[in-house]
């Protein structure tokens, strides 16, 4: 038997973070949530996620600082970081990109291929860079 695949949602918005969770766990992911992105980055510390879904937009800390504090921590700087967002401009791609997500998915999104999005995401992270 293999090991689930554990996801971090970090979503500020509770009605996304409901069909995220209920359609990753449709899929046979472990999920794991926090709404805002300080609790995001306890939870990352704390169960050490196989990917995190990272909203970009959230009040207080957003997306960008969350990837910048993650990036800074040696225990959970691999981590693979999908960016969640409707920022979907090519410069606002490019940003996430340098600033050190893995990758990128757009809202909206359907949430019943969500979990395929992020196998095959995932396979394209099997390299770990360096950060």
């Amino acid at each position: 038997m293999s090991k689930k695949i554990s996801v971090l949602v970090i979503e500020d918005e509770e009605h996304i973070r409901t069909v995220l969770e209920y359609n990753l766990r449709l899929d046979d992911f472990e999920v794991y949530l926090a709404a805002e992105g300080r609790t995001g980055l306890e939870v990352a510390r704390e169960k050490k996620p196989d990917v995190i879904l990272l909203d970009w937009m959230m009040p207080d800390m957003d997306g960008l600082k969350v990837l910048s504090e993650l990036n800074c921590d040696e225990k959970i700087k691999n981590i693979p970081v999908f960016m969640l967002t409707a920022k979907g401009m090519m410069e606002d791609v490019g940003r996430a990109l340098y600033e050190g997500a893995d990758d990128y998915i757009t809202k909206p999104f359907d949430p019943m291929q969500l979990g395929e999005i992020i196998k095959k995401k995932l396979e394209k992270c099997a390299v770990p860079k360096s950060r």
